[in-house]
């Protein structure tokens, strides 16, 4: 049974190339610590040049007319559903409100350019993650603001990437990015690591940025199910095991399949099994990139599942390949 469902991704995280731009203050706390993907951390005794440390942004105590703020430019654009403000550790020194604002523009934004409203003014407790559904158009930016000053541990802005195939229009896709629309449906395991850091840029930095099981003590193998950011042609396969050394996979293989049926995760799950395996299973090896071009070809497919034996760790797995209507 799948330990977790993914229904959004984070579009704050840095995974997808989200970065802040433009900030009014960030003397105790560096604004980016905000975005970490990390879950916020305490320090007791740890000081720098400024006061206390914290992990996450935090601004000086304002002596002015206004409040702070922060622009970030999202690493791909898309719809937010869910905004997370977590002032975890921030206790008398929280904002009591913040507020969310978005644009798309093909440039950076001004404070004060025609910015909507996703989440009005709201008000926060202290050393508290709070969750706020809504519902956004598509941006590229967002603003966000708290009310007068403060600090803020983690900005997370869970929603669907919404990336422009027929403007943006070329030979080769990487099917499975993060920053195409790619995401992870569901998967058996992933006790270790970071599993949503499977489908982003770049290679693993350590072993914990990647998706790794726990070690199987009973029969089977373990699996992820991801959904293509389009329906494709699969044309290369590439899986990494960077700094997967001493518990890397034995071997992998990799099915597909179009799903055109709206279907739950645990009815995906079910048929999975039948899906055609377009990589039969190889042999991998430790700290490697390994690159399959001669794959079963199977038509249009919008899903795949990596099957890994029997568990172990993957940085990077990567799909590419044509668009298909």
């Amino acid at each position: 049974m799948n330990e977790n469902i993914l229904k959004l991704v984070n579009l704050a995280s840095p995974k997808l190339g989200t970065k802040i731009i433009d900030f009014s203050d960030d003397f105790f706390g560096d604004v980016s610590r905000m975005l970490n993907d990390k879950e916020p951390v305490f320090i007791e005794d740890k000081y720098d040049d400024h006061g206390k440390w914290m992990d996450g942004w935090e601004s000086r105590r304002k002596r002015t007319e206004g409040n702070d703020w922060c622009i970030i430019k999202l690493g791909s654009p898309g719809k937010i559903s869910e905004i997370e403000i977590d002032t975890a550790y921030f206790t008398g020194n929280f904002p009591p409100y913040a507020s969310l604002e978005g644009i798309y523009s093909s440039e950076n934004p001004n404070f004060d350019d025609n910015w909507i409203s996703i989440l009005k003014k709201s008000e926060l407790k202290g050393d508290h993650s709070q969750k706020f559904e809504v519902e956004s158009e598509i941006v590229n930016y967002v603003r966000f603001q708290i009310f007068p000053d403060g600090g803020v541990a983690r900005l997370r802005l869970n929603g669907e990437v919404i990336y422009n195939f027929d403007i943006n229009k070329k030979n080769d896709y990487e099917l499975s990015s993060l920053n195409l629309g790619g995401k992870i449906i569901t998967y058996n395991n992933a006790h270790y690591g970071d599993v949503s850091a499977l489908l982003s840029s770049g290679r693993g930095k350590t072993m914990g940025d990647g998706w790794e099981t726990r070690r199987r003590r009973t029969p089977g193998n373990d699996w992820i199910i991801i959904k293509l950011a389009h329906v494709g042609i699969i044309n290369k396969i590439e899986i990494d095991t960077a700094h997967f050394k001493g518990n890397y996979p034995d071997r992998a293989s990799v099915q597909c399949a179009l799903v055109k049926d709206k279907m739950t995760d645990d009815e995906i799950i079910d048929i999975s099994s039948n899906w055609t395996e377009i990589l039969f299973s190889q042999k991998l090896e430790a700290d490697k990139i390994h690159t399959y071009l001669d794959l079963n070809q199977c038509g249009p497919v919008n899903y795949v599942k990596l099957n890994i034996y029997p568990d172990g760790g993957v940085s990077r797995l990567r799909i590419f390949g044509d668009l298909s209507s």
